[in-house]
């Protein structure tokens, strides 16, 4: 069985949910970050940076968010939650799962988080903040989803983003990001994930 080491009210929320939309049996292992678990030794023997999700697939450990949801979505392709090697629009769907980690938490994360003097656009890895809302705005009005009519990883990776990121505004409530955010959360997978994640935090607050 696979093991998902994990937090309530952090971002392994996606890997979570991730695990409900493939829908194969896994155990949750509670690694709470409010403790300090995931900076235990014997956690850090699976994860070295110290951070949560990790996944334990018999010998493989995973980590790195796009990492889990990239590997479960091609193990379990009967959950059509992948595109397939070898599909034309596989490239698309490869970026849209890595646009996640390396434009949009990025540029989130800056603004939320001024640095002291405004670093040169070449310097980073998403250009600027509003190139990257235009970009990601346009992309998910076409839908329902990133890939059109399949709902994929990459839209677990997106949404739990845009989600995030409205819920503390720090990204704005577009039309388009409401709108993707509300035929998200009609998920009964976001919602089995969501119940789950509450009960926990409730256990641990």
């Amino acid at each position: 069985m696979m093991q998902l080491y994990w937090s309530p009210r952090s971002r392994s929320f996606t890997a979570l949910w991730l695990m409900e939309e493939a829908g194969k049996p896994y155990e949750r292992v509670l690694t709470d970050i409010s403790t300090g678990a995931q900076r235990t030794p014997e956690y850090l023997a699976i994860n070295p940076m110290g951070k949560v999700p990790a996944l334990r697939h018999g010998d493989t450990v995973i980590t790195e968010l796009a990492a889990i949801c990239t590997y479960l979505a091609d193990e379990f392709p009967g959950a059509k939650l992948n595109v397939p090697i070898g599909a034309p629009a596989r490239g698309t769907y490869l970026k849209w799962l890595f646009f996640g980690p390396g434009c949009l938490e990025a540029a989130v994360i800056d603004r939320a988080a001024p640095r002291k003097e405004e670093p040169r656009r070449a310097m980073l890895g998403y250009g600027d903040f509003d190139t990257t809302m235009n970009v990601l705005a346009a992309a998910v009005a076409q839908g329902p989803w990133l890939m059109g009519d399949q709902f994929t990883a990459a839209d677990v990776v997106i949404g739990a983003n845009i989600r995030w990121g409205m819920m503390f505004k720090m990204v704005p409530e577009r039309p388009e990001f409401t709108a993707y955010a509300a035929r998200i959360a009609a998920r009964p997978a976001t919602q089995r994930a969501e119940a789950k994640d509450k009960e926990m935090a409730a256990q641990t607050a």
